[in-house]
């Protein structure tokens, strides 16, 4: 934990766990909240405390949580599926029927831990198709909530005119030195701000709907049966929001497609990788063609280079700005990240026909 250890015991008698309890263990490698894996004589469960300083509204956070976890419980239910279990996380209430509990400083939660699932870090051409399965199906299972049920629990996370004005305004009041520093990126940002802002223009023109999207989907953000590799579920829902399908897709081909790091400072490395593209695609597809619109579809390669356009101005606006955001290992380190993203956009940019080939495979 980042904080003192906290009072287990305490935390889960709100939850109605008065059990024996056998091991605490840090749980995961997440930087957002603080999670432990607490072992009972009876159950194993994921005590988590939530971050508010970025999750600011919790109760409609939670809110948000209870509503997808209980669609997609019941379409689950609907199909015949027998390990809803381990299929869908389950969160806890409270004894005043909340699904966390604030003890005065922090807000907490607690849902069963799933037995025998695992988590990958790495990517590999397989793994990419059954992550791209598993978030499309995420997407499917969800497409029928209607518009207006859940709340943005970070708003504008994924809007591009609310970064690029943000942007803007860094170059209005960011660090002089470190502005003069990168012109050629300013410039090559301002040169594509227009095209970038195409969702938000078509959303206006009724012509791109939102939908509920996970927001963050990376690999280790899905639990696999440890003994057979099966897809069980997708995890970590704080960022499921409403938004475009471009996010999820894109999202994914940003930071698994990635032939070097995020923060590579050999740009020699930094490059988008097919294979992985190719296999998201496909098992994406395989699940998502059903509610997908033609605007929807054909979007796609282009949500891939919105994504990665996003991040190069999310993290030039952070060094414009003097590192006020993400953390940093150098000074220098948001450079080196917004250097190595516009490289992998240029890559993305030259092979948008090959994405939309595997799209439409």
């Amino acid at each position: 934990m980042t904080q003192t250890q906290p009072n287990v015991v305490k935390l889960l008698k709100p939850f109605g766990i008065d059990e024996t309890i056998v091991s605490i263990k840090n749980f995961g490698n997440g930087h957002i909240n603080d999670t432990l894996k607490v072992e009972t004589v009876n159950n194993c469960y994921i005590l988590q405390r939530i971050n508010h300083l970025i999750f600011t509204d919790v109760d409609k956070l939670q809110h948000n949580i209870e509503i997808v976890t209980s669609h997609i419980r019941q379409k689950l239910e609907e199909t015949g599926e027998k390990d809803i279990m381990r299929k869908v996380l389950i969160f806890l209430p409270t004894n005043q029927g909340k699904t966390y509990y604030f003890d005065g400083e922090n807000y907490w939660r607690v849902c069963y831990f799933i037995d025998n699932s695992c988590s990958y870090d790495e990517i590999t051409p397989s793994l990419s198709y059954e992550a791209g399965k598993a978030f499309g199906k995420f997407q499917k299972l969800l497409s029928d909530i209607p518009d207006g049920t859940l709340t943005e629990t970070i708003p504008n996370f994924h809007n591009m005119e609310f970064r690029l004005k943000q942007f803007y305004e860094a170059l209005q009041n960011g660090q002089p030195n470190r502005i003069e520093e990168v012109k050629d990126l300013i410039d090559a940002i301002e040169q594509r701000a227009s095209h970038y802002c195409l969702q938000e223009k078509l959303y206006r023109e009724g012509k791109l709907i939102k939908r509920i999207n996970h927001c963050d989907t990376k690999v280790n953000n899905i639990l696999f049966d440890s003994q057979t590799n099966e897809v069980l579920c997708v995890i970590d829902l704080d960022t499921v929001m409403p938004g475009f399908v471009l996010s999820d897709f894109g999202d994914f081909i940003r930071t698994a497609g990635n032939t070097g790091a995020e923060d590579d400072p050999n740009l020699d490395r930094v490059g988008i990788n097919l294979n992985i593209v190719k296999a998201y695609a496909k098992g994406y597809m395989e699940e998502a063609h059903s509610f997908l619109t033609d605007t929807e579809r054909d979007l796609l390669p282009y949500g891939a280079a919105l994504l990665t356009y996003m991040q190069t101005v999310r993290f030039l606006t952070d060094y414009l700005n003097g590192d006020t955001y993400y953390k940093i290992q150098y000074p220098t380190h948001n450079l080196v990240r917004t250097k190595a993203q516009f490289k992998l956009l240029q890559s993305i940019e030259t092979h948008l026909e090959d994405i939309a080939s595997f799209i439409n495979a």
